[in-house]
């Protein structure tokens, strides 16, 4: 039997894209067994790329599928075994295996971060039969033809170890706090109310609620206090502006003295300060950045821009994106890769730009990455058009990294202060003197100048009128996405890679509710309530932040991954008894907040015809099928029913229609775009419609 070299991949286009790179012979072969494939190739010897696809490895409990709390009793297992829709992995771990038994030199090719570390490191260790400790390791950060070449050739001697046990450690303490707070919960409410919901809570996920329970506390307890301005309407050169009192003021008193001294037909300009400053390019594109900057400018779900750069990535378009880094070396080749990208019609001209520079230095950030670089373009345009979504995330991170190479922006600020009566008022303008790189970075940021006249001082100029208004401050904005995403990474809690999925996890979970602004549930307030007061250091972000220095730590190899299992096990033993102590009371808490959940997403509406009961969805006891009914059916004073689609996600859009005033839902069926409804068959506006139909 013939031997080769076997490498592993992190996903099926990446393994094609290196058996074609690696090719010498220019005829790749593709096999498929079991629906896995995998690729031949030659490179002075025979190679054989196989895919994994994500994890095939994870956490499991020695026990079993037992439900016993606490469980710190543990070992990596494959997913099949304990989860379910895992089961074609039990076939790909078998075909890998099967690959394993002819190879002679083993290659983990996984992507060079945590993730990929673990996913290269448990083949090789339980499907290739322990090969972990001889295998070599490719490391690049695009799927480009040259730079996987180049990997190959000057391949690692051995895995990054360090990296794979702060990641080992990084999920066992995880399933750790999961599966055990997880559990307690769970068996709370299933004990006290004899009703099954799984209450989940994580070590990262805790914490992330706290902001968002703090922030909405916040403003519920907000308490408006009014304060006052003055603007004066002056008359300068025929054109008139609008000049703002040096101060707000507290005492309405106070402004109505200062608003009576300001009664007068002229001012003067007191003075006209005029200064210059630069504006600095933007930093490179890290992770946390590219998700901040696509939500601000196409309201992009920070998950779903994690899976689009992934997919450009996996299309040789961009470097790797899951980085924290905001540096750009200049052994990623700045000249070589906007040579190759200098003929784009998109692109093209603001290159040629640049590449007749002296020299191209880009302006980078502090932030560094030991594995891979900020995100930049490798120079390949696309294949075939990106759809909409994939499309508009190449450009920006185009546009961005042309960006970070152009010129500093010129502006000037002009401060112009009038005296009314003794009285400062001020006007400012800005302009654009240089635009620099914000012409590169056109249409992401938009420059906006406010002209001012020319101004002397001791100028007398027309008051035209003073007016004196009340205002209120404000409650702080409720989170959105990227303001989360934010303040994860400012308190250090979560990763480059994880934190936008926790926050997936969060809505999926029903502790979040909204798209834009983030609300914390019922039922989400209720968990963090029930955590803050029998375990709040599971919740406390200084636990959570400690654990990832820990992590570093262990990647510093200045720390070992048995220590930190052995202190959050240390950490975790008296949180669970506490919660079993306090069983009867948490799970009764916990059961009437899911109950109040539960019914909150059934309510579809107010009833129109009783008013007083609430519309909720409800299922048939003998046909099965769902409608829609009025609550007070229930004690017999209302039978208004309203038929239902039997497939899809039914959703309220907590709104009356605007044709009869009943609610409007919203059907979401998978290969369909959503469509509304309105639940009156009888509704005007559906006539209308089917008269247009007919016509």
């Amino acid at each position: 039997m013939r031997k080769y070299t076997l490498i592993i991949t992190e996903k099926p286009d990446a393994a094609k894209r290196i058996a074609e790179a690696l090719d010498t012979k220019g005829n790749v072969k593709k096999s498929v067994q079991n629906n896995v494939p995998f690729y031949e190739a030659y490179r002075n010897s025979d190679i054989v790329v196989v895919p994994a696809i994500g994890h095939l490895y994870t956490v499991g409990s020695k026990k079993g599928t037992s439900r016993d709390c606490p469980i710190f009793d543990y070992h990596w297992v494959p997913k099949y075994r304990v989860e379910r829709g895992a089961s074609k992995i039990r076939v790909w771990l078998k075909v890998i295996a099967k690959l394993a038994e002819n190879a002679e030199v083993f290659v983990d090719a996984c992507d060079f971060d945590i993730e990929g570390s673990i996913i290269g490191y448990c083949i090789l260790k339980y499907a290739c039969g322990s090969k972990e400790d001889s295998a070599l390791r490719m490391k690049y950060s695009t799927l480009t033809k040259e730079e996987l070449q180049e990997s190959y050739s000057h391949m690692l001697p051995h895995l990054d170890f360090a990296m794979v046990e702060a990641g080992l450690a990084r999920h066992e303490a995880d399933w750790l706090y999961g599966i055990n707070l997880s559990r307690a919960l769970t068996s709370a409410v299933k004990n006290s109310s004899e009703q099954y919901a799984t209450i989940s809570t994580g070590r990262v996920q805790g914490p992330t609620m706290m902001f968002l329970e703090e922030r909405e506390k916040t403003i519920k307890s907000f308490v408006p206090i009014s304060y006052w301005i003055l603007t004066a309407k002056i008359l300068i050169n025929g054109e008139t502006f609008d000049v703002d009192y040096s101060k707000t003021f507290d005492s309405r008193q106070e402004a109505v003295s200062v608003f009576a001294a300001c009664k007068t037909k002229e001012g003067k300009i007191e003075s006209v300060t005029v200064k210059d400053f630069w504006q600095n390019p933007p930093f490179p594109f890290d992770l946390g950045a590219l998700q901040s900057e696509a939500y601000r400018i196409f309201h992009y779900a920070p998950m779903k821009t994690s899976s689009i750069a992934q997919h450009l990535y996996l299309a040789a378009l961009i470097s790797y994106p899951r980085t924290s880094s905001q540096k750009l070396p200049p052994a990623i080749g700045y000249q070589a890769i906007f040579k190759r990208l200098s003929n784009s019609p998109a692109y093209g001209k603001i290159i040629n730009e640049l590449l007749s520079k002296p020299r191209l230095k880009p302006n980078e950030g502090a932030k560094t990455d030991t594995a891979h670089p900020a995100i930049y373009p490798t120079g390949n345009l696309p294949e075939r058009p990106l759809a909409t979504p994939e499309g508009n995330v190449f450009d920006l991170i185009m546009r961005r990294f042309i960006a970070v190479f152009g010129e500093p922006a010129l502006n000037q600020s002009t401060k112009i202060t009038v005296d009314i009566n003794g009285n400062s008022f001020y006007l400012t303008g800005t302009r654009t003197l240089n635009e620099g790189w914000l012409r590169l970075y056109k249409p992401y940021i938009e420059v906006k100048d406010t002209a001012l006249p020319p101004l002397t001082e001791g100028q007398i100029v027309s008051v035209k009128r003073v007016v004196m208004k009340e205002n209120f401050t404000k409650p702080p904005a409720r989170y959105n996405p990227r303001s989360l995403l934010m303040k994860m990474e400012k308190e250090e809690i979560g990763t480059k890679a994880t934190r936008a999925g926790i926050i997936q996890t969060l809505c999926d979970r029903k502790y979040l509710t909204g798209t834009d602004s983030l609300t914390v549930s019922d039922l989400g307030s209720k968990v963090i309530e029930v955590l803050s007061k029998y375990c709040p250091t599971v919740i406390s972000p200084e636990m959570t932040r400690k654990l990832e220095g820990d992590m570093e730590q262990i990647q510093a190899g200045k720390q070992t991954k048995e220590v930190i299992i052995r202190s959050a096990v240390e950490i975790l033993k008296p949180v669970i008894s506490e919660i079993k102590e306090k069983q009867s009371d948490i799970g009764t808490q916990l059961g009437e907040a899911l109950n109040k959940s539960r019914l909150k997403e059934r309510v579809v509406g107010s009833c129109p015809k009783c008013a007083e009961g609430k519309l909720v969805i409800l299922r048939s006891r003998t046909s099965g099928k769902r409608f829609v009914g009025c609550t007070n059916y229930f004690e017999n004073k209302c039978n208004v029913t309203f038929p239902l689609p039997q497939i899809g996600t039914i959703k309220s859009l907590a709104i009356p229609c605007k044709s009869c005033g009943c609610p409007v839902i919203y059907v979401v069926t998978k290969g369909r775009r959503p469509w509304r409804l309105c639940l009156n068959l009888t509704c005007p506006s559906k006539a209308a419609k089917n008269q247009q139909h007919a016509k």
